[in-house]
């Protein structure tokens, strides 16, 4: 941890606290409680907030959205009596936690990038090894070890990795109500799942783009909870066909109440790549004042907001100069404007850092986060302590917050080359008088329309489906697998236009060029070009 500093956050003309900034998180620590200790220990965001939360209004109450299951929960028996295990000399008797002596791991070492050598060769030549012990806490070694990482834990996650994402959420987005949490997850899919538990019940209908996530959906269906689309254009959701489906909602016809959540992914959308800009946001955000939903931000593609796409000749656009400019690029979130508490923020390490750990963190108000856990309690529980550990280490001891915006504008640039690889090779290679894209903004997904109805089979009978199973089928035989826009339609959506999905996430420069160049052959060959 960096040493205590002069307590840095920006102010107003007043002296009042208004942001945190990267240079004031020492001094927030230092006046800070000293991090727990012990197993499983209670804790929350507010320990890990600066000043400046506090000054500023409450979230709204949200009991009316609540559903019968979220009301009914109780706190964990067990998990409750955790908030003892601080008392001093306590000793306990009352849990079923195993003995670390009985653990069969006395080290664990990890090998990571020293900033800013991100690159696999320079981490295998000059990378850090990280190791936690199992004693490092009463060694005097770090903050977090094995002898708490690998026992039962409490389900807001470990305090050590707590207050880096709370930290993390308040440089980036400094949501404006003051009761805000972070809870550690074990990954959005969980999120999601429990998510729909707290507002919906059986027979609910959830608002989703038209084209969405397939696994998102694929959730919520088997719930009993339905799926009402709303339309969207290159930025993704639009916000006149979201007031248009909740102003002309028929609660007889569709035999549901009005829905009350919508579920979104704003920047470089699952499966289209669609980028929502803050104006954007900021009408959607109003149309679901006006009706009172709830929104559902799942971002796992915010920090992979890549440079301009500038065209096949052109020189690329350089990386930020700074934090502060890689900061003022990233269009704001929905959090950056919940000036109600309205929004459930979910977050993921899965594509800036490993999907394998399924670690993961929400934030949303206190009340909402507040029944999220007590469903935890009795589930999942809390994320693996291996990951949390693991991520605690390069994230808080080794990187810090400077080094993980390092880490995130090279991962930006990244992105930005594997991107512009991609969409180069569609210019070269796709018949552009039938297949047609707008290079995304964002995320690892590119989106590309056929022109069907130009297809010649279409004289002989040949419909839609038949066209995009056809095409589906010839580009796997021709070698390369493109997802079919069909996958991902929302439920009970017809569907006129066709799309494929190609992902340039993580197939070398060299395959993306061939992927392309064969899908380009299989659309010739089928439309007879």
């Amino acid at each position: 941890m960096a040493p205590p500093a002069a307590l840095d956050v920006e102010t107003n003309g007043n002296g009042v606290p208004t942001r945190l900034t990267v240079e004031g998180i020492a001094g927030v620590r230092a006046q800070s409680a000293k991090m727990p200790a012990g197993v499983a220990p209670a804790t929350s965001s507010d320990e890990f907030k600066s000043p400046a939360c506090f000054t500023k209004p409450k979230a709204k109450r949200w009991d009316h959205i609540l559903s019968q299951e979220a009301k009914s929960r109780k706190t964990s028996t067990l998990k409750g009596a955790a908030k003892f295990l601080k008392n001093p000399g306590l000793i306990s008797l009352g849990g079923g936690l195993p003995s670390p002596e009985y653990f069969p791991f006395e080290e664990l070492s990890i090998k990571v990038p020293n900033p800013p050598g991100f690159t696999p060769e320079a981490t295998r030549k000059t990378g850090a090894t990280l190791t936690a012990g199992k004693h490092d806490i009463r060694e005097g070694k770090s903050l977090y070890d094995l002898e708490v990482s690998l026992n039962y834990g409490q389900s807001t996650g470990s305090p050590q990795l707590l207050r880096f994402v709370t930290e993390h959420t308040e440089l980036i987005h400094n949501p404006p109500y003051s009761d805000w949490h972070c809870v550690l997850t074990p990954g959005s899919t969980y999120s999601w799942d429990t998510t729909l538990r707290l507002f919906c019940e059986k027979g609910d209908y959830i608002l989703m783009e038209e084209y969405t996530f397939s696994s998102a959906q694929e959730t919520a269906l088997p719930l009993g909870v339905k799926v009402a689309s709303v339309k969207m254009d290159e930025q993704g959701l639009l916000p006149e066909s979201l007031d248009d489906v909740m102003t002309n909602w028929d609660e007889a016809a569709r035999g549901a109440r009005k829905p009350i959540v919508l579920y979104t992914i704003p920047t470089g959308q699952n499966p289209t790549g669609a980028t929502q800009s803050f104006e954007r946001r900021k009408a959607i955000y109003k149309v679901a004042q006006k009706h009172d939903l709830y929104i559902i931000e799942d971002e796992p593609y915010y920090f992979l907001q890549m440079q301009p796409y500038t065209g096949a000749d052109s020189k690329p656009v350089p990386p930020p100069a700074n934090h502060e400019e890689f900061l003022k690029s990233l269009i704001p979130s929905y959090l950056s404007m919940d000036v109600d508490g309205r929004v459930l923020r979910m977050e993921s390490f899965s594509k800036v850092l490993t999907p394998g750990s399924r670690t993961g963190w929400i934030v949303g108000s206190e009340q909402i986060l507040e029944r999220f856990t007590r469903n935890t309690e009795v589930s999942a529980q809390h994320p693996s302590g291996i990951s949390q550990i693991v991520l605690f280490k390069l994230l808080d001891e080794h990187w810090g917050h400077t080094g993980y915006l390092d880490w995130l504008i090279n991962l930006r640039m990244q992105y930005t080359s594997r991107r512009d690889i991609l969409v180069k090779a569609c210019e070269k290679h796709l018949p552009q008088e039938i297949a047609s894209w707008i290079a995304p903004a964002a995320g690892m997904f590119h989106w590309i329309e056929i022109d069907w109805k130009k297809h010649p089979g279409l004289s002989s009978g040949k419909t839609h489906d038949s066209i995009e199973e056809s095409l589906f089928t010839a580009a796997v035989n021709n070698g390369v697998l493109i997802s079919r826009g069909s996958w991902f339609k929302a439920a009970g959506r017809s569907e006129d236009k066709m799309f494929f999905r190609a992902t340039f996430a993580s197939a070398s420069e060299e395959n993306i060029t061939e992927a392309i160049k064969r899908f380009g052959e299989t659309v010739r060959a089928e439309f007879k070009l």
